[in-house]
């Protein structure tokens, strides 16, 4: 069976989110950020991180590379493209989110959530959500004419870059002058495999 690394409350949620797609039988170790140096844990990934995999004695870290294994393997009907012009596709929005967004993000969590009230740089916050609208509205002009990022059906690269941008809920990012992104976001996150995925501690 396959089994899963770490607390759901990390970038784990998102391979969460595709094992639920997937809909394959899995067991959820979870595994706190505390915990993760522990040498039991090293075993599994030498970096020191979670989320981590394994598949029957194939080991994988980094959610975005478990989360295209998953698919590729795994995935059922469209999740995973049928041509090799969308699989590349799915790596450049995966790998986009990645670069172009997360960064700012993870930046505007850490001030407004982790850093002590009477340390926080607002500043940091400004900057962050200047960063984020050119690549918001390269992603809402790709969306204004079609259903998911590929076309008209749900994929993995819909569900790696909706868990990335599904972190400005958490520090309030306003998407009203992105409508095309913002309902997409909504519809993704709205999934019965996201749901279940949210539900898991």
């Amino acid at each position: 069976m396959i089994k899963l690394y770490g607390t759901s409350m990390s970038r784990t949620q998102r391979c969460l989110w595709a094992l639920e797609e997937v809909g394959v039988p899995y067991e959820h170790v979870p595994i706190a950020i505390a915990d993760t140096r522990k040498p039991e844990h090293l075993k599994i990934n030498p970096n020191g991180h979670i989320p981590a995999l394994d598949d029957d004695g194939v080991i994988l870290f980094e959610s975005m590379a478990i989360n295209l294994y998953l698919a590729e393997k795994y995935g059922k009907s469209t999740l995973w493209p049928a041509n090799v012009e969308d699989r590349a596709r799915a790596y450049q929005w995966s790998f986009w989110g990645m670069t172009e967004t997360e960064p700012h993000l993870i930046a505007m969590i850490r001030q407004r959530l982790f850093v002590p009230a009477d340390q926080r740089d607002e500043k940091v916050v400004q900057g962050a959500l200047e960063a984020l609208k050119a690549p918001y509205k390269v992603l809402d002009g790709c969306l204004k004419d079609r259903d998911y990022l590929l076309g008209k059906s749900f994929t993995i690269a819909d569900l790696n870059l909706a868990s990335i941008l599904m972190l400005g809920s958490f520090v309030g990012v306003d998407l009203a002058s992105t409508p095309a992104l913002q309902k997409w976001l909504a519809k993704c996150l709205e999934r019965p495999a996201h749901q279940k995925a949210r539900a898991i501690r």
